[in-house]
């Protein structure tokens, strides 16, 4: 597996990690656990060394999962979770409430390093921006912390290229955590341009546009009630017949080197940035196997041109959330 390095920082890790959400959260029902054990421990043997989580995935089970089958290799993996959310009164499996205030982080960070088992989170993102609490303090905080030997790296997710510029001045940021993919391209605009001039890495999680642009989604495709994309404006039927249209171009390029669609999406992501790590998820060893395999595809300068040309006209519709959290990115 290759290597890249994140950032201005000496954060090495595999150039494809893992997003851990849907083995225990989101996705509709928690899978097995001893199956996902099994699995995140597949994923290190296959030279997997980035797995990313968060405290609101469950909430907890997820961390405290990863905490289980990772434990064995802690040492040499690196450990990615968030903070930055809280319970509003009634919520259950799904927190509702942002929270980033200097005293909630320290006591948040306490809960994540008992359930993921380790003495120091490797890298420890704002999962969002939260108005209410200066980005300064934020990174005040988290400074705080990697001085007191609980935190390694800083990062942010889905933050404005304002909001990273003011938080990198208190406390580098390592890595910025947010969507990018083949149907998300906004990233470009004003998001990569910051990243490199910063020196920040870039984690684009969905990678896989959430299961659309691995060629398994179609028109008949349904989701229950308890996976949030039966909620995602991208993926309701109207919108999902539009935007089927750039999976059949990414089907032709794949086709053409006898690839799966997937592998296409993923070789472009790690084609753009050499300090670009996307995080895949997938509950199934044979989809872990497919996205690791696109490490070694190799596309050209004039087949990634072709590829961005044809994708560019097709005009996608629907939101990436619910108008609620769609108001929670970008800030």
């Amino acid at each position: 597996m290759p290597q890249r390095k994140l950032g201005h920082s000496d954060l090495t890790v595999s150039a494809l990690g893992l997003g851990c959400m849907g083995m225990s959260w989101s996705y509709g029902q928690a899978k097995d656990r001893s199956e996902m054990i099994a699995l995140l421990r597949n994923a290190v043997e296959a030279g997997v060394t980035f797995f990313d989580t968060a405290e609101v995935y469950g909430p907890y089970t997820n961390e405290d999962l990863l905490g289980e089958a990772l434990e064995p290799f802690k040492h040499n993996v690196v450990i990615a979770t968030k903070f930055g959310w809280a319970p509003n009164v009634g919520d259950t499996t799904r927190w509702s409430k942002l929270n980033s205030r200097p005293e909630h982080i320290k006591t948040a960070i306490e809960g994540s390093l008992k359930r993921l088992r380790v003495e120091a989170i490797d890298l420890y993102y704002q999962h969002r921006v939260d108005p209410n609490v200066p980005i300064e303090d934020v990174a005040g905080a988290v400074q705080d912390l990697i001085k007191a030997g609980k935190v390694k790296y800083f990062g942010l997710s889905e933050a404005s290229a304002d909001t990273i510029r003011k938080a990198h001045a208190v406390q580098p940021v390592t890595a910025l955590q947010s969507e990018y993919s083949l149907w998300w391209r906004q990233p470009e605009d004003d998001i990569l341009p910051v990243l490199e001039e910063l020196n920040i890495g870039f984690v684009p999680f969905s990678p896989l546009g959430k299961g659309f642009l691995t060629g398994k989604v179609d028109a008949t495709t349904q989701y229950g009630d308890d996976d949030f994309r039966s909620t995602v404006p991208r993926f309701n039927i109207e919108n999902r017949a539009a935007n089927l249209k750039l999976v059949e171009i990414i089907k032709q390029f794949a086709d053409q080197k006898q690839l799966a669609v997937g592998q296409i999406a993923l070789a472009w992501l790690l084609a753009k940035k050499p300090w670009i790590v996307p995080i895949p998820g997938t509950t199934k060893l044979a989809r872990l196997n497919e996205n690791l395999a696109s490490v070694n595809v190799k596309l050209t300068p004039y087949e990634i041109e072709t590829l961005e040309k044809a994708s560019e006209q097709i005009k996608l519709l629907g939101n990436r959330y619910p108008d609620a959290q769609q108001k929670l990115v970008g800030r």
